[in-house]
């Protein structure tokens, strides 16, 4: 079974009163292991397409799958439950609280879902990421890409069953940017989730396991290796 799942998905807002078609009958799998690389010019409906995968939005028309849960069935309770055990978000501005430490802030969602042991997760989650030993810094004491891996993190600590990251390598130089594409790649990889990703990024693409074009709203063409 796919991780997530969208079947003939259209969605549609209102902008000025016109109706505006972010995404146009849209149909995409991915599954467990694989890296997705959403590419396409801005406005093409790659953020509304993470959204809706993130049940952070709802389709106009069509289903969306998540872990074999439709997520337009669900209350509110039960959709912030399932966002939070499912998912885990990684921003391009990295979204980190620099009043608290990098253990503090991988440690945040546990602490918020009232989960034992968050500073060993923590701990074992800055391992993966290859930040042992910092910790006890805040984010204004780190490297972009430092930075940028503590999101990782944190999007890892709850063993989520998908990462959803919005342009991660956009606030990163070419170098550092390429590491945190490997790193996600391996971590997919190794930890069996599913990675989907909205990026401008040739490294990312070429990194990953298929390709979608996205052109105004409509998957142009899918592209698995």
């Amino acid at each position: 079974m796919a991780i997530v799942a969208l079947q003939n998905v259209s969605k549609d807002y209102l902008s000025d009163g016109q109706s505006v078609h972010a995404l146009d009958d849209v149909s995409l799998e991915v599954n467990r292991g694989e890296f997705v690389a959403l590419v396409g010019r801005s406005g093409c409906g790659k953020s509304t397409l993470l959204n809706l995968a993130g049940a952070m939005d709802f389709p106009t028309s069509g289903r969306v799958l998540l872990d074999g849960v439709d997520t337009s069935t669900l209350k509110d309770a039960s959709l912030t439950l399932l966002r939070r055990e499912k998912v885990g978000f990684i921003f391009q501005s990295f979204q980190l609280l620099h009043t608290l430490t990098v253990f503090e802030n991988v440690e945040l969602p546990l602490l918020l879902a009232g989960k034992p042991h968050a500073r060993a997760a923590a701990s074992e989650k800055l391992h993966w990421v290859e930040l042992d030993g910092l910790g006890n810094r805040y984010p204004h004491q780190l490297s972009g890409g430092q930075m940028q891996r503590v999101g990782i993190a944190r999007a890892l600590v709850q063993s989520p069953v998908i990462l959803l990251a919005d342009e991660p390598t956009g606030n990163l130089d070419t170098v550092t940017g390429n590491v945190i594409l490997e790193l996600l790649k391996r971590l997919t990889r190794e930890l069996n989730t599913a990675t989907v990703t909205a990026t401008h990024s040739a490294e990312a693409a070429a990194l990953a396991d298929a390709i979608v074009r996205l052109r105004d709203g409509n998957v142009e063409e899918i592209t698995r290796r």
